[in-house]
């Protein structure tokens, strides 16, 4: 059956010949623009069932039509809606977040101000930019000579170009070429990281041990009277939700009870924290385990004077090894028995690190990739330095040291804000050693919030360039050798400590963002994207099951780098931030099944004992305090990070300077790096508290 014929393309044809004037049966050919026609031939058909078959197609039509256009417009509107309500709940959120942010401190505040000047000169940058891309400047800038032609725009415009081409790019041309040397530098030190890690393995080279603690003293094992000493200290200071873990992991150590004792070092301020964490060391004292509770009236120093407290006391002297571990932190029953036999025989040996895992390392994605950062650090950086130098920085918990080389180092000093690095530090300068236990492992928890993270990651960076500041000059003065001191100086301190985070926020976060208005300083495809995808791609190594992850950990460390650039400087040029310890809070995720296996474990020891059952025996009225205490406390809420917020409109204003000139992989990495600030500034990454 032959189709019906189309009488709408039939007339809409018509007109448009008579609208061109066109002839399809003339030859065109000559007359400029127009296209050459032979010949068109339509079937009219015949018959009085043709009229009928046309009125049925065009009602079919117009309806088809109208279904069509229903279909797209309520598309549209499902998205404009689905895009204002999110705007409309991005300002709630910021609204809330900008009412409940804290006031900044001093350093921060002038770096705020400097990005906030930064990103007025880009808007007003890429406005200048597009008025001359609407006028067709991109692809002929007019010339000094010839911009009279074109107004006044254009002889500003002119004058523009000749000024950042003689005048801003070179600076900013060499800049972009130290930090991408730096970056280099960087890389290949990850690099030299990554193949010691996989000498390592392929070696199988690991410390080994003169005397086995967990062979059984009826198998002919080591008898308990050849058990060491051993003081274990618990720092803590208002760590509520974590310190029944903390104290009850300590308590069932497999390690002769006559020759270990516990000290809870309490510098918390609240009295109600104070009363719940002494309950609960008396309740394991009932038990049999020999624990005392010391509380500081003065919290001088932090962490720093509490250790320092504590080692004054007289019975130290009978003690040969100190534990340390941080409230969060839950050590297996046998660790003491796989970390304490590597000091037999090394006389020399002052410290045995072992290694973090993490229990909330899968909460979510700040979490994840946190583990990645800190597997790296602790698989690849402490395994290869413990290995080839016998050194590292302590990581001021989960480690074990010989207390004759604490104090043969001048013991804790309260003029940083980490002890640990700075008795690193110094103990190495006194030709003692270190050893890294990586298959040892001991569990923690991650912060979960970002606010808690970035205050964390402050005292980390701005106290090292405190310690480099301080003992720079022991350094130099010291009988280790000068290649101890070249490790110490330039890659220890400069290279992980300053020259990471300096150039990572310059590179990224400024010069970047400029070479899309200064166009005249290049800054290659390679640096952008691949070179970063490479030092990403090494850092996922130690934890391959974050491989799906390796773009956001990308992102995310670029955007954590105003906060490490930040506290650098603090530290460096000794602001007052840099001095400010603020302890890391911690949620307790798994302190109820803690609580159910200490009770679990501690049952055997009940049972053999004659003690009375204290009240608070079973963890109730300890769980009822600390529920009540959580109630009245002041709720948490997100906040909102004016830096991050502020590059990140530096960074979205720049990629569309580079969607205006085209430049694909600059453009994208301008674009998600942009995205991901205003993920963080806006707090939508991490434990969502509000």
């Amino acid at each position: 059956m032959s189709r019906a014929p189309n009488y709408e393309f039939q007339e809409w044809w018509n007109k448009q010949r008579e609208k061109n004037n066109l002839d399809p049966f003339q030859d065109n050919s000559d007359q400029p623009n127009s296209p050459s026609f032979h010949s068109i031939d339509v079937d009219t058909g015949g018959g009085g069932g043709g009229a009928v078959s046309v009125e049925k197609d065009r009602a079919r039509s117009a309806r088809q039509l109208s279904w069509v256009w229903l279909l797209r417009f309520q598309q549209i509107a499902g998205s404009l809606a689905w895009i204002s309500n999110g705007l409309v709940i991005l300002v709630r959120t910021a609204n809330r977040r900008i009412i409940t942010s804290p006031r900044a401190d001093s350093a921060s505040s002038r770096l705020y101000r400097v990005i906030r000047v930064f990103l007025v000169v880009v808007i007003l940058l890429l406005g200048f930019e597009m008025v001359a891309y609407f006028k067709g400047w991109h692809f002929r800038p007019p010339s000094v000579g010839s911009a009279d032609l074109m107004g006044m725009v254009g002889i500003v415009y002119a004058r523009w170009i000749q000024i950042r081409a003689d005048y801003l790019a070179p600076p900013l041309q060499s800049l972009a070429n130290l930090c991408t040397v730096l970056f280099l530098v960087q890389t290949v030190d990850r690099i030299v990281l990554i193949l010691g890690c996989f000498w390592i393995k392929f070696r199988r080279i690991k410390p080994v041990a003169s005397v086995d603690y967990e062979t059984n003293v009826e198998n002919g094992g080591v008898d308990v009277e050849d058990y060491p000493m051993v003081l274990v200290q618990i720092p803590m200071c208002n760590e509520k939700e974590v310190y029944q873990q903390s104290i009850g992991a300590v308590c069932i150590l497999d390690w002769p009870k006559e020759k270990m004792l516990v000290q809870v070092l309490d510098d918390s301020d609240e009295v109600d924290t104070q009363q719940l964490i002494k309950a609960e060391v008396q309740k394991w004292q009932q038990r049999g385990i020999r624990i005392i509770y010391r509380h500081r009236l003065i919290r001088t120093g932090y962490k720093a004077g509490n250790l320092k407290s504590a080692m004054s006391c007289d019975y130290v002297k009978d003690y040969e090894f100190v534990a340390i571990f941080d409230a969060d932190f839950q050590p297996t029953p046998d660790f003491l028995k796989k970390a304490v036999p590597y000091f037999k025989g090394n006389d020399d040996l002052a410290l045995v690190q072992t290694r973090w895992a993490f229990v909330n390392k899968d909460e979510n994605l700040l979490t994840r990739l946190q583990n990645v950062n800190l597997s790296f650090h602790f698989e690849v950086e402490q395994q290869v330095n413990g290995v080839f130098i016998n050194f590292f920085g302590f990581n001021g918990t989960a480690g074990v040291w010989r207390i004759k080389a604490l104090e043969e180092s001048g013991g804790w000093l309260e003029r940083t804000t980490v002890e640990d690095m700075d008795i690193a530090v110094r103990a190495h300068l006194c030709g003692w050693k270190f050893i890294f236990l990586n298959d040892v492992k001991c569990l923690c928890e991650l912060p979960e919030t970002y606010e808690a993270y970035k205050k964390q990651q402050h005292r980390w960076h701005s106290g090292p360039m405190q310690l480099f500041r301080l003992c720079f000059v022991d350094i130099l003065r010291s009988k280790v050798s000068w290649a101890k001191k070249a490790n110490l100086i330039f890659l220890f301190f400069l290279l992980r400590k300053l020259i990471l985070p300096f150039y990572s926020f310059t590179l990224f976060c400024i010069i970047l963002p400029l070479t899309m208005f200064l166009p005249e300083a290049e800054l290659p495809a390679w640096v952008v994207c691949y070179l970063p995808g490479i030092m990403s791609i090494l850092s996922v190594l130690p934890a391959p099951r974050s491989f799906p992850f390796i773009v956001p950990y990308l992102l995310f460390e670029n955007t954590m780098s105003v906060t490490k650039f930040n506290a650098m400087i603090s530290g460096l040029f000794r602001f007052g931030s840099s001095y400010e310890w603020v302890v890391t809070k911690k949620l307790g995720r798994s302190s109820e099944a803690d609580l159910v296996a200490f009770g679990n474990e501690s049952e055997p020891l009940m049972r053999s004992t004659s003690l009375h059952r204290s009240s608070s025996d079973s963890g109730i009225e300890e769980l009822s305090k600390l529920e009540l205490s959580k109630k009245t406390a002041k709720p948490k809420r997100n906040r909102l990070y004016r830096k991050e917020l502020a590059l990140a409109f530096i960074l979205l204003t720049a990629s569309v300077r580079s969607l205006l000139s085209a430049q694909g992989i600059h453009f994208y990495f301008l674009l998600f790096q942009g995205i991901s600030f205003l993920v963080v500034g806006l707090d939508l990454i991490g434990e969502q508290v509000s």
